[in-house]
């Protein structure tokens, strides 16, 4: 089976289009974070621009479409892409007109009447439960919007959804944008001989989610470093007693396939021995650094010593791969391990080597850090860059027009 980034290597590509006087259906990624109705975190707005000022340069009326949240299939006001739009018209310094829906007659009629350099957005994708369920007339109504399609949304190219898989087979030409390319191209670099030594770091919640990504790596990585609640997980398979701690009760035999894959692939594997903990999150400001965690305490952030200790197992590395907070990096009490792991793995490009961060909470904490520009590349993917790094090949590719022979 190929990869992600030998499916893209046949697909056609944004420079190939010609789309001068035609409107592009462009599916960007912006599921962004608002916050009394406005957006918190401008990257993924501003990762989508390159695509967009691509399009209308070369003379095309763009309608942008996206999802935002959960909304199950209704229409909840907090879930509005308006929010969305106004960080677009900021970013962009271009007017973008909210439609009222993502189809029906009034949008029709309103892209029918989008003129070269206009940029049209949709309301949320996800307000209409055919878009999930790739429901075939879902994906026709929004095909009819367009004559061409780009696929920008690296963080939604692993859904089978309408906009992802079901509208390009019905557009003349549906293409790659430049940051579905960049992405693609730039976390494959740890898959296809990466420069060593390699340190792959994992933390956030979840064994499970991240289990077949670490798999199909161990092979390639030197050292494994392990952080956040995973750790607690693995700490816990070890016999270790790790208090109240969030504990993946599911997937405690998944750390032993996790420590045995390691161990086949001759991979070093670096735990934390010293913790951040408190009665709970309410309780932060009293947290205290142990060796051994209290049975009614909760461990929120590895200790000064495992950072000290992780920072060097990094310090040597050409290439690092992240994902996964080392704590909970939201509270500034317990976003120490989380600020020393990245300003480490920061330290990595300041030298010349490679250092990519996934996405999802992990660029949220580079972000908060102020560490994003230090980094050779943040993701914009959360799901996906796991899929992708797991080696599977993500539908959103598949579905694109395949370059001829």
């Amino acid at each position: 089976m190929p990869s992600s980034a030998e499916a893209l290597a046949g697909k056609l590509r944004i420079d190939d289009l010609e789309p001068q006087g035609r409107r592009v259906l462009l599916r960007a990624d912006l599921n962004l974070p608002v916050q009394d109705g406005v957006v918190t975190d401008m990257t993924r707005v501003t990762a989508m621009l390159p695509t967009l000022r691509t399009l209308l340069a070369a003379g095309a009326a763009v309608v942008v479409m996206s999802h935002r949240g959960r909304p199950n299939g209704e229409t909840p006001e907090e879930f509005s892409m308006a929010p969305v739009a106004e960080a677009m018209r900021l970013v962009l310094g271009h007017e973008v007109i909210l439609l009222e829906d993502c189809i029906g007659d009034k949008v029709e009629t309103a892209v029918q009447a989008l003129v070269p350099g206009d940029v049209a957005l949709l309301e949320n994708l996800r307000c209409h439960p055919g878009e999930t369920a790739n429901d075939a007339e879902f994906a026709c109504r929004l095909a009819s919007l367009a004559d061409l399609y780009v696929d920008d949304a690296f963080g939604a190219v692993h859904r089978a959804h309408a906009s992802i898989i079901g509208v390009p087979p019905l557009v003349e030409v549906a293409a790659v944008g430049h940051l579905l390319e960049l992405e693609v191209q730039m976390l494959s670099r740890c898959l296809d001989e990466p420069a060593k030594p390699f340190v792959l770091v994992a933390g956030g919640a979840k064994v499970s989610d991240k289990l077949d990504a670490l798999a199909n790596l161990m092979p390639l990585v030197d050292r494994l470093i392990i952080g956040g609640a995973m750790a607690n997980t693995v700490l816990t398979y070890q016999g270790i007693d790790m208090g109240n701690s969030r504990i993946e009760e599911d997937a405690i035999e998944l750390a032993a396939v996790l420590l045995e894959c390691a161990e086949l692939n001759g991979v070093e594997i670096l735990l934390p021995y010293d913790f951040v903990v408190a009665a709970d999150l309410g309780d932060a400001a009293s947290a205290r650094v142990v060796r051994q965690v209290p049975a009614t305490t909760m461990v929120f952030d590895i200790g000064p010593e495992s950072i000290e200790r992780f920072a060097s197992a990094i310090a040597d590395a050409q290439t690092v791969l992240w994902n996964g907070p080392m704590g909970v990096f939201e509270i500034d009490e317990l976003a120490g391990g989380t600020q020393g792991i990245g300003s480490a793995i920061a330290d990595v490009a300041g030298r010349g080597g490679i250092s990519i961060v996934g996405g999802g909470d992990t660029a949220a904490a580079v972000s908060a850090a102020g560490l994003s520009s230090s980094m050779t590349h943040v993701s914009t993917g959360g799901g996906a860059t796991l899929d992708l790094l797991s080696g599977s090949v993500l539908p959103g590719i598949v579905a694109l027009t395949d370059r001829c022979a």
